[in-house]
């Protein structure tokens, strides 16, 4: 469910049920309001995530948060509230912050219902590189991140003269090679598909463009394992609610792949959200969205807890030394202390 679209910073009395339709500084210093539980199905938990560990909310009001990237030098988040077209900026100093609008929708249609970005990464010189629902297509800013401007380059658009639906996530390895998904969900009535079904892509530093994969009707978030030779993939389906693992080779094509884990039978009311974004821990552990909040999965795809936020979340990444998890998750930016 995707709420107002007013911005709100929460001060300790204010909780996640309140309402959403006024604004209110966080006083620097203050300590966070706290909601949801951490569900540890397996010890692996512990050694992860202090126990008394507590979920905070930093911020709240927007319509749908996505794509948190850290920013190392500067310890900042950013994130996407994709339905407003906006990046916002939060530190622990200066709380929250605009920090690029528009995200991803250059035009002047107003009945646009996912404009903005989506997910973020950095490359290798510190470019931001953007998932621009609106654009349909993969970009580059063209500003340092110290002076952000709504200015941007194409990187990829098309596979084989179609347009991209609307790139949704994507992850970088270390090779320079750009893995992304691209699912239908910024697609409107007056925009229409041109591809035949959603994709998971590589593209290359030398801009050569591959198809990895066609067979998920919504692929989402994506992530690669610590040794780079898995790529994870989320299905955002309700009927087919999975995690994939894909092997991959030298060049970073497909050689096989599996189901991770299967969430479909606790989709519901009860449990919001869907497989959606997703980060991998230095362990080899998945931090995945999913009903109810973000799963702890294991390389072996063993379920071994869930960080419970009571809301649909949509994706998380940790900061440079993973002491804390940050979550985005419907209105709301999360986070939680890491070991």
């Amino acid at each position: 469910m995707r709420i107002s679209s007013f911005l709100l910073l929460l001060s300790t009395s204010l909780a996640c049920t309140g309402p959403k339709n006024n604004t209110e500084a966080l006083s620097v210093g203050s300590s966070y309001k706290t909601v949801g539980s951490v569900l540890r199905v397996d010890s692996v938990v512990n050694s992860l995530i202090p126990e008394g560990a507590e979920i905070e909310v930093l911020a709240s009001g927007f319509e749908w948060s996505e794509g948190p990237l850290w920013l190392a030098d500067q310890n900042a988040l950013l994130f996407s509230d994709v339905p407003t077209n906006k990046i916002w900026k939060w530190t622990e100093k200066d709380s929250l912050t605009l920090f690029l609008e528009p995200s991803g929708y250059l035009g002047t249609e107003t009945n646009k219902k996912e404009p903005g970005s989506n997910g973020l990464a950095l490359d290798a010189e510190g470019n931001l590189i953007l998932c621009q629902h609106g654009e349909r297509r993969i970009a580059k800013m063209n500003a340092t991140l110290t002076a952000p401007k709504a200015d941007f380059t194409s990187i990829v658009s098309d596979f084989e003269g179609a347009r991209f639906n609307s790139p949704n996530d994507l992850v970088i390895n270390k090779s320079g090679q750009l893995f992304f998904t691209d699912p239908p969900y910024g697609l409107d009535d007056w925009n229409p598909k041109e591809l035949d079904f959603q994709g998971v892509y590589r593209l290359d530093t030398d801009g050569s463009l591959s198809l990895l994969l066609d067979s998920l009707n919504r692929p989402n978030g994506i992530g690669l394992s610590p040794d780079q030779q898995t790529l994870y993939v989320a299905q955002s389906d309700a009927q087919k609610a999975r995690y994939y693992a894909f092997d991959l080779d030298q060049n970073g094509d497909v050689l096989t792949g599996r189901v991770l884990l299967d969430v479909t039978s606790t989709v519901g009311d009860d449990h919001p959200g869907l497989p959606d974004g997703l980060t991998v821990h230095s362990s080899g552990v998945l931090f995945a969205s999913g009903p109810g909040g973000i799963w702890l999965i294991s390389s072996e795809g063993k379920h071994l807890g869930t960080i419970q936020t009571g809301q649909g979340t949509s994706n998380c990444t940790f900061d440079a030394d993973e002491s804390y998890l940050y979550m985005t998750a419907d209105a709301y930016l999360m986070r939680i202390k890491m070991n």
